[in-house]
């Protein structure tokens, strides 16, 4: 499940107020998430929640679910 944590870091870097955000949610669902705006929205993921992703890590996520899944193992 998709915490509100994470769907603030993503809206706030989007610069959207709100959005369904669910664990099936891709980025190409969401209004804004390209390619550019997907380096911004990592970047602050990391700071907001204090972690590192590896590239293959990010390169590996299909969708917010599975992002939220990382990052919870992340934090552990």
């Amino acid at each position: 499940m998709v915490s509100e944590r994470l769907k603030r870091v993503i809206l706030e870097a989007l610069n959207l107020e709100d959005f369904d955000m669910r664990d099936e949610t891709t980025a190409g669902m969401v209004p804004g998430w390209d390619s550019l705006s997907h380096i911004r929205i990592i970047t602050a993921i990391e700071e907001n929640f204090g972690i590192r992703f590896k590239t293959l890590e990010v390169l590996r996520l299909r969708n917010v679910g599975q992002l939220q899944s990382l990052i919870d193992a992340k934090r552990g």
